[in-house]
């Protein structure tokens, strides 16, 4: 009988092993019920005296009229002849009748001993029939269930929330009690498809519009501070407008590419994410340099498939994010690249101030900052490790991040690895 494992680690008994159990159990129970009427009726038909008035009319003698009839015939047939009368045997006659009643009881106990061992065959080997049917029965009628249960499986283990609703079950088939559950499953996925595609659009469709007048804001300050009579006050002013402008751009370009990489990868290329890693180091050294902090690389070949600008960005914002939440002129940035199994992973550690353990899950949600960058001056949008975990997600792959001992993050991404050889 089969059985599942449940998410606590119990086995249970599935709906078809307890559809055809009920069936099965059903059909002996009724087998049963006709085998004992059956025989009830059986044994009261043979304990019928059939015999013993056949033995009564055999064996009974003869009456006054036939005798008389017989004399008389003997008279005028064969005058002269003797007539030989039978004397009836009480003694014959009783074991005649116990002959007759042992032969009896001899058949209904051969009769009964046959009716139940053959018949307790037949309800067996009905039964495990009936059983069978049962079973196939049950697997054709619960095999939509099962289909809206994969299709929901599949969703729910998708990388992420939105990812997977495009998918229907669109079963067929005379409209039953399953049919309208499959329907209804698939109006509610398609209006959180139609949900998260429009919040999907929506920020996209905001982003592009604010990029405008931040802009022209950015031309008329930078205007203005270029003017001959711009007074020292206007001056520092207007560096303070471009600062909160850059950020506010930045910000832009974060919802810009998180709405993006949100969608799913369709057209992948392989990619060596050494080279990656290495272009990264040498791009943020001189923002590290200012910064104070020493950038180390170790490259290891590290092939995967996907779209190139997108992990480039993934590396370029663990670095950007080890190198702005450093402490002290002594910080430091280590990312290196390498291949595990099926696997490939580019880790990022950096050094900075102590991260609580509690707080690092909520790093990865769209403006969440560490409490000491709640600020509207913060060093980033709050949007870096949100974008990461999106286009890893996208990827196909995981992001996971850890606090170290003596502070600061140990991030890791793991992707699949694609075994062909990347073309020159």
């Amino acid at each position: 009988m089969r059985t599942r494992t449940r998410a606590n680690g119990k086995r249970h008994i599935t709906l078809r092993a307890r559809l055809t159990l009920t069936y099965g159990g059903l059909f002996l129970l009724a087998g049963l019920t006709l085998l004992g009427v059956t025989y009830a009726l059986f044994t009261q038909e043979l304990s019928r005296p059939a015999g013993t008035r056949y033995l009564a009319k055999v064996t009974a003698p003869p009456t006054a009229n036939a005798q008389n009839d017989a004399q008389g015939n003997g008279q005028g047939g064969a005058r002269g002849s003797e007539v030989v009368e039978t004397p009836s045997d009480d003694r014959v006659h009783v074991a005649l009748e116990k002959l007759m009643r042992a032969q009896e009881k001899e058949v209904r106990d051969a009769a009964v001993t046959s009716f139940i061992t053959q018949g307790s065959i037949a309800l067996v080997a009905v039964g495990g029939v009936a059983a069978g049917l049962g079973w196939l029965i049950a697997g054709q009628v619960l095999a939509p269930l099962h289909r809206v249960t994969e299709t929901a499986r599949r969703i729910a283990a998708a990388p992420a929330a939105d990812r997977g609703l495009h998918e229907r079950i669109a079963l067929r088939g005379r409209r039953d009690e399953v049919r309208e559950l499959a329907d209804t499953f698939d109006t509610m996925i398609e209006r959180l498809d139609r949900s998260f595609d429009g919040q999907r659009r929506f920020v996209a469709n905001a982003s592009h519009e604010l990029r405008t007048p931040l802009t022209v804001g950015r031309a008329m300050v930078e205007v203005a501070m270029h003017r001959a009579s711009a007074s020292p006050d206007v001056l520092r002013l207007g560096e303070s407008l471009l600062q909160i402008n850059a950020r506010h751009e930045r910000l832009i370009g974060g919802l810009l590419l998180l709405a993006r990489s949100e969608n799913e990868i369709v057209n992948r290329a392989p990619v060596d994410l050494a080279d990656v890693v290495a272009h990264v180091a040498e791009q943020t050294a001189a923002e590290a340099a200012e910064a104070g902090v020493t950038v180390g690389a170790d490259a290891g070949e590290a092939v995967t498939a996907g779209d190139a600008l997108l992990l480039e960005r993934v590396v370029q914002n663990l670095v950007e994010n080890g190198i702005r939440h450093n402490a002290g002129a002594d910080g430091w940035v280590r990312v290196a690249s390498r291949t595990a199994g099926p696997r490939v992973v580019v880790e990022v550690a950096n050094s900075g101030p102590a991260v609580p353990p509690y707080e690092v899950p909520e790093l990865f949600e769209p403006f969440r900052r560490l409490d000491a960058d709640r600020v509207v001056t913060a060093k980033g949008a709050g949007l870096g490790l949100s974008i990461v975990q999106s286009i890893v997600r996208a990827h196909g792959g995981t992001v996971t991040a850890r606090p170290r001992p003596g502070g600061g993050l140990d991030v890791a991404v793991a992707l699949p690895a694609r075994r062909q050889p990347v073309p020159v």
